[in-house]
């Protein structure tokens, strides 16, 4: 890219592998792309998969100063590119959820006075007590996790506070599990950062508050005052509310960039910092979901989206504050067992053909006459069950389906899987909802066709490659107008429209709600059994 004449906006990413920046113009077109990889970029720290995996197998950290002279990297090839940094009216970003970092004690005073004549990794190479940060890929809290669970009234009462039961790579777990085993790189922390708002200290040149929504995905915050929980601050560690700072309004606008930046890469001096997010929420501000809507990621695990008014925490699935708009939530529920089981089945009953398949979901009618099958090839994470159900019109157990029965089975068990535990979290269907599809599986329009008809509402594809990147320079344009009134959507209104897929089958809704209720009580039959 040469040069640019119009403002532009960027977004940053900081995920498990490696820091992608995105930047967009006025009418939201992509203007410029660029990324650096951990691993083959960065190979003086060692990462596979850009993070270390100890010894117990159970603990998994990143170095901090990677993600440091990551930033230093990227800027560096956006100006050899011939970007044009005097353009960016603002910037926001994300990074991977639950990860966290320890800036020691003096690092603020660093951050203030960046010398623009040094790389940042030289700068703040002494500025951190916790060298190796853990991520979400950490599964080493378990101690820590019923302790929290204890300490609140059990783990039901603390997803009523924080949106979730306590999970292992929970960020107020992992810094129960620092204080307990490294308490002098504990006591000499003078703050710790989520690494999103880690990222965006690094831009501001100071401090960074952790924003509502990742802020909701540590186990600390009460998600309805949108303050740190005292019971839950108090059972992690002490100074704890000291070292974490106020949390900041997702879409609030934290000051400019640093002179730092202005005078090493010529960013203008009025260039904003929009508070950094998560990366899930990113992506679902890239995908631009509103309200009512929900967005189905069809890969390996599924993930399911949903912007939602009046939550419903569970032991399931994560509620999160909505990262576009503050008087909403958004939540989050993962399903292991997606394409894998959906390909397994392909090639047992469809000779390993997607046509055949397809076929066969189009040939067979709504509802399956009843049948109903519950597939977790893998221990499901929502419900925690593993085996292949097969049930009958009367619920009765069966041991095989002929293969049109099973495919379809499948597929629609799959989707009311999603229905019945969306609206355990408090989703609702309401006029002008949308499903959003991603993913491999949304190019197949017959497995589309279902679960438009298990949900009753229009199905869209959309293409949300670099989702999180890509929302966060949506989220850098609308910080900028946020404070005047002006919501999300009309900020992305220019932007390309999700293409309509699919509409529901007239019927669909009396078939399906039937037996929503019916896979829910199977599905509660499993799980029972399986404790048994």
């Amino acid at each position: 890219m040469d040069s640019q004449t119009n403002s532009c906006y960027l977004g940053f990413d900081f995920s498990t592998q490696q820091l992608k920046v995105l930047a967009i113009d006025e009418r939201l077109e992509v203007i410029h792309q660029n990324n650096v990889l951990f691993d083959s970029e960065l190979p003086e720290f060692r990462t596979q998969g850009g993070v270390h995996v100890h010894g117990d197998r159970l603990t998994v950290t990143s170095p901090v100063r990677m993600w440091v002279k990551a930033v230093d990297l990227i800027l560096q090839k956006m100006k050899n590119n011939g970007f044009d940094f005097s353009n960016v009216k603002a910037l926001s970003g994300s990074g991977q959820q639950h990860g966290s970092v320890y800036w020691k004690k003096g690092a603020r005073q660093v951050l203030n006075y960046l010398d623009p004549e040094k790389p940042l990794h030289d700068i703040l190479q002494d500025s951190f007590a916790v060298q190796d940060s853990p991520v979400w890929m950490d599964s080493s809290t378990t101690a820590q996790c019923h302790n929290l669970e204890a300490a609140v009234g059990g783990a039901q009462k603390l997803a009523d506070i924080t949106g979730s039961r306590a999970y292992e790579r929970f960020t107020g777990n992992q810094i129960a599990k620092i204080y307990k085993t490294k308490p002098e790189e504990y006591n000499q922390t003078e703050r710790i950062s989520l690494v999103s708002s880690f990222a965006s200290s690094l831009f501001l040149g100071d401090y960074a508050g952790i924003d509502y929504s990742d802020g909701s995905g540590m186990n600390l915050m009460d998600i309805f005052s949108k303050q740190w929980s005292e019971p839950c601050l108090k059972a992690t560690a002490p100074q704890l509310r000291d070292k974490l700072g106020d949390p900041v309004a997702s879409t609030a606008v934290l000051g400019p960039v640093s002179c730092y930046y202005a005078k090493r890469y010529g960013f203008p001096n009025d260039c904003k910092v929009v508070a950094f997010t998560g990366d899930n929420p990113g992506s679902l501000a890239g995908m631009k979901l509103k309200e009512g809507d929900i967005a189905v990621s069809l890969g390996t695990s599924d993930t399911v989206f949903l912007w939602i008014k009046e939550p419903k925490p569970a032991v399931e699935g994560h509620i999160l504050c909505n990262p576009v708009d503050c008087q909403s939530y958004m939540a989050l529920i993962c399903f292991k067992n997606g394409s894998l089981t959906r390909e397994r089945i392909r090639n047992e009953r469809a000779q390993g053909s997607w046509e055949l398949f397809s076929n066969a979901l189009r040939s067979s009618p709504m509802g399956n006459n009843g049948n109903i099958g519950i597939y977790f090839d893998a221990m499901e994470i929502t419900p925690p069950a593993v085996g292949v159900h097969r049930f009958d019109q009367h619920n009765k157990r069966v041991e095989s389906f002929s293969e049109e029965v099973e495919i379809r089975a499948l597929v629609e068990g799959q989707f009311l899987a999603k229905r019945v535990h969306a609206e355990n979290l408090g989703y609702k269907i309401i006029p002008g909802t949308r499903v959003l599809a991603t993913g491999g599986a949304s190019a197949n329009k017959h497995i589309l066709q279902v679960l438009a008809d298990v949900f009753g509402a229009p199905v869209y594809t959309i293409d949300v490659a670099n989702s999180a990147c890509l929302g966060c320079a949506y989220r850098a344009m609308h910080g900028l107008v946020a404070e005047n009134g002006v919501s999300f959507t009309e900020t992305v209104s220019r932007a390309l429209p999700p293409q309509l897929a699919v509409t529901p089958t007239p019927g669909a809704q009396k078939v399906y709600t039937s037996m929503l209720k019916r896979y829910a009580d199977l599905e509660a039959r499993v799980l029972r059994e399986s404790k048994q």
